[in-house]
């Protein structure tokens, strides 16, 4: 009897176990077609001087030209000024609206979600033609009537070296939060009242909750955005590519924009797969760095 049941027990821990590794299948193939194969395939063409009808195996030619490139430098500096710029202000832009949030009411908290989210959703391209508009070097432009206003001269803020950087920053400033703050406010919703009651209980002012409670809680959640906002600023292409094309004089050169245009306008395929290896190398080693000093205290 006991051989019996324990024979079914094994046929059902089996059969179940089927099914598992079947769901796991799916998530592995879509990983292996979408993720390693296109990851591998990157390195063997980085080997290469890729052509559609016939490679020559270069070894680490690509590699070496790259990062005698002064050009490739320039892209890594621009992407590193942008994203030191832009992502902690950011996160504190988008920490603070959600704190502002948060004391209202549950529609009302809905209704600020959604106009802050709504420009996650719209079209990039969309929103880059708006902020064409706005940095319109002619004095129908907003931000140009913003500057006369104060008695300055219009700017050419998309066609001059000097501004043009700032002006990828700043329209980053103004548009990139929608997600974080959401993040923001479950997070802050995720913490305990009884924490707020024992602080008052203790006469805490605002700012002692906010330094004693709130930050040290939204630790992890800080931690994620600055890994994931990180990332995401060291592939930023589409706003370089559609507002300034890289210029005036490659001063808004990223490197994601540089990959792309090796590898679609110079068809310099072996360079650009080198420079895509470099550039997720680099964007590993700093997610390291960030999640060794600044998760060391975490909890997973």
């Amino acid at each position: 009897m006991n051989q019996t049941l324990t024979k079914r027990r094994k046929l059902r821990l089996e059969s179940d176990s089927g099914w598992g590794y079947a769901f796991i299948a799916v998530a592995l193939i879509a990983f292996c077609l979408f993720t390693a194969y296109p990851v591998i395939n990157a390195f063997m063409i980085s080997l290469q001087e890729y052509r559609p009808l016939g490679s020559t195996y270069v070894g680490l030619e690509n590699f070496k030209n790259s990062f005698t490139d002064e050009l490739f430098w320039k892209a890594i500096k621009n992407t590193a000024v942008y994203t030191l710029l832009t992502v902690p202000i950011n996160i504190l832009i988008s920490f603070l609206i959600a704190i502002l949030i948060i004391p209202f009411k549950k529609r009302t908290q809905t209704v600020f979600k959604a106009i802050y989210y709504l420009p996650a959703v719209a079209s990039g391209v969309a929103m880059a033609v708006v902020w064409l508009w706005i940095f319109d070097p002619l004095k129908s432009g907003i931000a140009n009537q913003i500057v006369m206003f104060f008695g300055m001269e219009n700017q050419n803020w998309l066609g001059s070296s000097a501004t043009a950087m700032f002006s990828l920053v700043l329209m980053s400033w103004l548009s990139s939060h929608g997600t974080a703050i959401i993040i923001y406010l479950a997070a802050l919703l995720g913490i305990d009242n009884s924490y707020y009651e024992a602080a008052e209980i203790d006469g805490a002012t605002f700012l002692q909750k906010l330094w004693f409670i709130v930050i040290p809680f939204l630790k992890p959640t800080t931690l994620f955005l600055l890994v994931t906002g990180i990332i995401g600023s060291f592939q930023v292409f589409q706003n370089a590519y559609l507002m300034t094309g890289g210029g005036p004089d490659h001063a808004t050169t990223m490197v994601g924009l540089l990959i792309f245009n090796n590898a679609f306008t110079y068809f310099e395929f072996g360079e650009a797969a080198a420079q895509s290896l470099v550039l997720a190398a680099i964007i590993a080693i700093v997610s390291f760095i960030q999640f060794k000093f600044l998760g060391k205290d975490i909890e997973y």
